[in-house]
Order: structure tokens, then C-alpha cells, then sequence
């Protein structure tokens, strides 16, 4: 499987991946940043939280190594916690911000 075809699977876990408080997922709401995968298939992910402050932070942290780590292809995985760029609204998908009432 190349490095694209596991970066795609990513994606499609990461969907599964929500914050308690808020009805989409981590990746529609724009708090994925970054999704590195090296040929060996150690991955890692810069993402970030609608707050700084997000009492479910190490929660949702934790979901997301697990369900990338689950990817077939993916030796490890890392998650680091960015606040640069910090995080708005207009990060998120058309589906999102429709869900949220945005649009």
C-alpha cells in the first residue's frame, strides 16, 4: 500500500473520531492539520482543539492515535497537539459548518 493509499485510509478513520461536545468529526471541523506517513508507516498527526482549554482533549487524543494505529500499513503513531494556526470556523467543511448551522 503506498504512503497516499494509507494516508486516504486516515482520513476515513479519522471521520469516526468526534468531540463529545459537537455532532461532526474531528476531521470535518478542521482540527486535522496534518497527516504524515514515512515509508515505513510511522505516522504523524498535527491537530488541534476548537478550544485550548477542550476538557476532552486527552480523550480525543487518544482516539485518534488508536484509530490511526488501527490503519493497516501504519507502524506508529505520534499526535502532537498544535495551537498555530489557532482554529475558526472557516476551517471546517461545507458539511460541518451545515450541520452546525453555519450556513
Amino acid at each position: 500500500m503506498t504512503t497516499f493509499e494509507i494516508e486516504e485510509k486516515i482520513v476515513e478513520v479519522l471521520k469516526t473520531v468526534f468531540d463529545p461536545e459537537i455532532p461532526v468529526n474531528v476531521y470535518d471541523l478542521g482540527l486535522i492539520y496534518k497527516i504524515d506517513v514515512s515509508e515505513d508507516g510511522a505516522t504523524v498527526v498535527d491537530m488541534t482543539l476548537t478550544a485550548p482549554n477542550c476538557p476532552a482533549a486527552d480523550f480525543i487524543m487518544e482516539d485518534v492515535r488508536m484509530k490511526v494505529e488501527s490503519v493497516e500499513g501504519v507502524t506508529s503513531t505520534t499526535v502532537n497537539l498544535v495551537f498555530e494556526p489557532e482554529w475558526d470556523k472557516d476551517m471546517m467543511s461545507e458539511e460541518a459548518k451545515l450541520e452546525l448551522g453555519f450556513l
